[in-house]
């Protein structure tokens, strides 16, 4: 039944996206050499997209989760473009970052169909070295970095970029203001070396090395706000730190646990990427630095390399957009229609062209 109700919202939802996913014709860019690499370097570039298929291709997407923003926005951009060039999409979600074996099975399923290319939000970066079958068919990496020879291009942002960011605009902040002792900073950035979390870590760790910063705990979980509100727990019961680096969903978790312990202020609030409830902390001074890797302009730009791709174009490299620094105070809500799902979007599994 859930499944059902996703197709109608699809169908339903092909006018305003449509609309909304041609208002561009070209995108500002990064391009980033070495490819998969965590330093890199970047050059702009002005990316003209498509505005139609020359086939109805059909095009899986896999995913780790739908559970929060972020994935959200993802599905949201694919269905956008997805839509607006009238190709066929199927995506479907493993459920969690510790779930390899059933991203496995997706895998294999939307190779043995009759997709013609599948772009792969993988859940471990060494997935398909995991995978015993055959693969024979174009496979992109999305968001998530995919370490294997036959991946030449991938849509998403250098995670250890995103990392620095949000260090460097707490280390800016500290050296604005001396402290007599060591800052203390605490760390919930995710599942534990997969997706981008380990990249995060090293990001941050760089960024505040030459800053009277002290690391003082470092907690991984799943991206489940009930979980991060019993790491806070526990971190709280322990010390007070003086800075929350977290993801979106762990700073979610935070805004709350702080208020409730009257602790709102003394202990300030830095997420390592970009949710609604993310922008209106920053928008209420409740969260201090977010960064915004732009992920409805990542999932559109995943379709349109995709179609290029299967139309004769060569790899597109390691490409993305790039990333912002949104600091508290200084947005406004209707900024981000390439960093946010719109509110009242639900994730959509099936995209079917009516040609």
């Amino acid at each position: 039944m859930r499944r059902l109700v996703y197709m109608l919202i699809a169908c339903l939802g092909i006018i305003p996206l449509l609309a909304e996913a041609s208002s561009d014709s070209t995108w500002t860019l990064q391009q980033r050499t070495p490819f998969n690499a965590k330093i890199q370097t970047v050059r702009t570039i002005q990316y003209k997209q498509l505005t139609s298929a020359k086939k109805t291709w059909r095009v899986c997407a896999l995913v780790p989760h739908l559970k929060d923003a972020y994935w959200i926005g993802i599905d949201y951009g694919l269905v956008s473009k997805a839509s607006q060039l009238g190709i066929n999409l199927e995506l479907f979600e493993a459920g969690s970052y510790y779930r390899k074996q059933q991203q496995l099975k997706q895998l294999e399923y939307c190779l043995n169909q009759s997709f013609d290319a599948i772009l792969l939000g993988a859940v471990s970066p060494n997935l398909l070295d995991q995978y015993q079958g055959t693969i024979n068919k174009p496979i992109i990496a999305l968001v998530n970095r995919l370490d294997n020879p036959i991946i030449t291009t991938r849509v998403g942002v250098n995670w250890y970029q995103m990392g620095w960011e949000a260090g460097h605009s707490i280390a800016n902040a500290v050296k604005k203001s001396p402290p007599s002792s060591p800052v203390k900073l605490a760390l919930l950035t995710g599942p534990e070396s997969v997706g981008g979390s380990h990249w995060v870590d090293l990001g941050i760790q760089d960024a505040i090395a030459d800053s009277p910063i002290e690391i003082t705990s470092i907690r991984h979980t799943d991206n489940n706000r009930d979980l991060y509100r019993d790491q806070l727990h526990h971190l709280l019961n322990d010390h007070i730190p003086d800075y929350i680096l977290g993801s979106a969903v762990a700073i979610e978790a935070a805004i709350g646990t702080l208020q409730h312990r009257q602790l709102t202020g003394q202990v300030k609030l830095v997420s390592s990427y970009l949710s609604p409830a993310i922008l209106r902390g920053l928008y209420r001074n409740k969260v201090v630095f977010s960064s915004d890797d732009q992920v409805v302009l990542q999932g559109k730009l995943a379709i349109d390399i995709v179609v290029k791709l299967l139309e004769g174009a060569h790899s597109f490299g390691d490409v993305g957009p790039q990333i912002q620094a949104l600091k508290q105070g200084a947005v406004q809500l209707n900024m981000f229609n390439n960093s946010l799902a719109p509110a009242d979007f639900y994730p959509i599994y099936h995209v079917t062209s009516n040609n």
